[in-house]
């Protein structure tokens, strides 16, 4: 009997010795989905380290070269793994291979340098996306209008537009929050940053700002953007030859004939959307849905997950990795996007088909690309100013959180050129 056993710890020694892979599975049988995309990244900040993104293979599985640094370290994460061999590894990828299977790999060569555009005064609400890199382990950097306009985008591959009003109008929070001390003091902030740059409102140094993240684009940076910094961003750079603000925001009325002065072609995503310019109406323009539509609960409201060939749709296919199709849907500011207002060159991704919206869209621009994502917290519902963030040590598989986790690792894929 105890040679028996001495023999299987040998034998488990032994394959553990020879093993050269680690498997990190993301269907359901992953502990921390979230934090497998930090260790992911850990990785690629290792010299000479690379993953390989198993598309579609248990959930979009990573596979890394074993190490007992590694190891550890899925351990310390919390992050369930299996050791393999070199001949299990190349198994999965001769499955992979496969030209009747929906899978592909992708090489993951390194990490992309993160940007966040975010006030950096504390707000009354929290942001998923800082959040999510926070629990996952996962370093960026927080800029802001400085950075922006003394050209320091281009030092960066990833940009996420925190919850911005790029129009100018404070988030339309003047109606509800005028006397109240944050939004008083980021009234005063975004007009003295204004000044600094020699421009007469807080107006005008966004549009400018937002002509300078689409540079970033156009120059190959990837963009993502959730709940209002998605279609404020868009009416920004539509209304470049026009005021839209009314006099609370900017001092001065806003044009007339302002809605007919708007150039669409401007956009990334939207078309022929309409104005809201009554200031006591928190909303921007028709191009969001109404977060209170009619026989949508909480229960009931979510969104499905396109399924593309891993093959020949590398990038939406890269986009949507996950271990569910269909998704919690969430309120924010900007919850969901009528789907009429879509340009028709644009992918959407994620979709509630029945009532017309569209919830996760992606886009080309120039050299670069742009994700945009409605919505304000994928695990909290409806979150209100003021409230505390979501711990997400109680959600660490989240489905909505994984899809932010994605577009953090695509442009290592992409930069790669998707070679395979």
């Amino acid at each position: 009997m105890m040679r028996t056993i001495l023999f299987s710890i040998l034998m488990l020694l032994s394959c553990r010795l020879h093993a050269s892979r680690i498997l990190i599975p993301m269907d359901e049988t992953q502990k921390n989905h979230l934090k497998s995309y930090g260790l992911a990244f850990w990785v690629l900040q290792q010299e000479g380290r690379e993953v390989n993104w198993l598309l579609n293979y248990k959930g979009g599985s990573f596979m890394i070269a074993h190490t007992p640094q590694t190891e550890s370290e899925c351990k310390i994460r919390g992050v369930s793994y299996d050791v393999i061999s070199e001949s299990e590894a190349n198994s999965i990828e001769a499955t992979i291979s496969n030209p009747e299977v929906n899978m592909n790999v992708v090489k993951l060569l390194t990490a992309p340098k993160i940007a966040v555009y975010s006030p950096k005064t504390k707000q009354p609400w929290d942001d998923a996306v800082t959040m999510v890199l926070t629990y996952a382990e996962i370093p960026y950097t927080v800029i802001f209008d400085d950075e922006v306009l003394t050209n320091k985008l281009p030092e960066y591959d990833w940009l996420h537009l925190h919850h911005e009003d790029f129009t100018g109008q404070y988030g339309k929070f003047w109606s509800s929050y005028a006397s109240a001390p944050w939004y008083q003091n980021e009234v005063h902030e975004a007009e003295e940053m204004a000044s600094k740059y020699g421009y007469a409102s807080n107006r005008e140094l966004k549009l400018v700002v937002a002509k300078k993240i689409r540079d970033f684009c156009l120059g190959g940076g990837f963009l993502f953007a959730m709940c209002s910094a998605t279609d404020t961003y868009d009416i920004a750079l539509a209304a470049e030859s026009t005021d839209i603000c009314g006099p609370m925001f900017d001092g001065s009325p806003s044009d007339h004939d302002c809605q007919n002065r708007l150039k669409f072609e401007n956009c990334f995503a939207f078309k022929e959307f309409m104005l809201e310019q009554n200031p006591y109406i928190y909303e921007h323009s028709d191009i969001d849905v109404d977060p209170r539509r009619r026989g949508v609960t909480e229960e009931n409201d979510l969104f499905t997950l396109f399924d593309y060939s891993a093959k020949w749709d590398v990038i939406p296919s890269i986009l949507c990795q996950n271990h569910t199709r269909t998704i919690k849907g969430f309120m924010g500011q900007t919850t969901a996007f009528h789907k009429e207002k879509i340009k028709s060159d644009v992918l959407v991704m994620g979709e509630n088909a029945a009532l017309g919206e569209a919830k996760y869209i992606h886009g080309e621009s120039g050299k670069g690309t742009w994700t945009f994502f409605g919505g304000h917290d994928p695990e909290d519902y409806q979150h209100l100013v003021g409230e505390p963030p979501t711990d997400l040590n109680l959600h660490p598989n989240s489905a909505g959180y994984r899809l932010i986790l994605n577009n953090i690792l695509f442009p290592s894929a992409k930069k790669n050129k998707m070679k395979t």
